[in-house]
């Protein structure tokens, strides 16, 4: 049985699936690591514009398995201390895989994101919540730190430090309607129009020329790390610059406009 499950609901469009409800979808290596895997093969899919990632059942991702870690072949031969160094590794990666695809992200978060699984959605571009989610920064509440996964990275940068603070200090759940309103996610819907609802999303992505939107992902990526506005503006530029002299899509868009018809953007020279 495959723990991560692929299908295309639409032309462009990717549904990636963490396939282990009986374990609420949780973050073990053996999950993880097929789930890195099958994202880095998308992101160089050109074929493939926008991704959407949930889980099978009521869960969205429960964090770390408590059951099972999974065993992988690559701690073969090591100590505990260096498994643990390499099994940390495994989870960021997947972090990463998604902050660097080339398609935006969108999590179709549908039930609960604890944890790591927390961190999971946080690390997408776009979040969509069923009205069933809620988030928890569950590391603290387990005698560790709620800091894993980029979360004391990524969540102050979306809502705030004050409201990162609560949430992570205090380890408590964060329903749908209260992570709206701090901007966790950019709305909530019913569980049964979820996928609809992010599909909805992809579909005005998709509108919108390819090179556009995977450099503007790049930009505001970019722009969370910026040392300063005049740098950051200076690389806008630049490549504002490059898809304007590099490709037709502007005179595309004008003239498409003029004639009242949907722009047909090749990237092309």
């Amino acid at each position: 049985m495959s723990f991560v499950k692929i299908s295309y609901p639409k032309t462009g469009i990717a549904l990636v699936t963490l396939n282990r409800p009986d374990r609420m979808n949780a973050m073990a290596f053996d999950v993880m690591q097929p789930l890195k895997e099958e994202l880095e093969a998308i992101s160089f899919n050109s074929e493939i514009r926008v991704v959407i990632l949930t889980g099978e059942g009521s869960t969205f991702c429960a964090g770390a398995d408590l059951q099972d870690p999974g065993y992988l072949s690559i701690f073969d031969g090591h100590t505990m201390p260096r498994i643990a160094l390499r099994a940390m590794r495994v989870l960021d990666d997947v972090v990463t895989t998604i902050r660097e695809m080339t398609q935006p992200v969108i999590a179709a978060i549908n039930g609960p994101a604890v944890g790591g699984g927390f961190c999971l959605a946080m690390a997408a571009d776009l979040r969509i919540a069923a009205d069933s989610a809620f988030f928890r920064a569950a590391g603290i509440n387990n005698g560790l730190t709620s800091a894993e996964l980029g979360l004391s990275y990524l969540l102050p940068r979306a809502i705030g430090i004050s409201r990162a603070n609560d949430i992570m200090l205090t380890g408590r759940d964060v329903g749908a309607e209260e992570a709206e309103r701090y901007g966790i996610v950019s709305r909530v819907v019913s569980n049964e129009a979820l996928i609809d609802e992010c599909t909805v999303m992809a579909d005005n992505i998709l509108r919108h020329s390819h090179l556009g939107v995977e450099q503007t992902k790049v930009m505001l990526n970019a722009g969370v790390d910026a040392g300063s506005l005049h740098s950051h503006m200076h690389h806008e530029g630049i490549t504002q610059l490059f898809v304007r002299m590099t490709t037709k899509n502007f005179e595309e868009a004008i003239k498409a406009r003029k004639q009242g018809r949907a722009p047909d953007f090749t990237d092309e020279v």
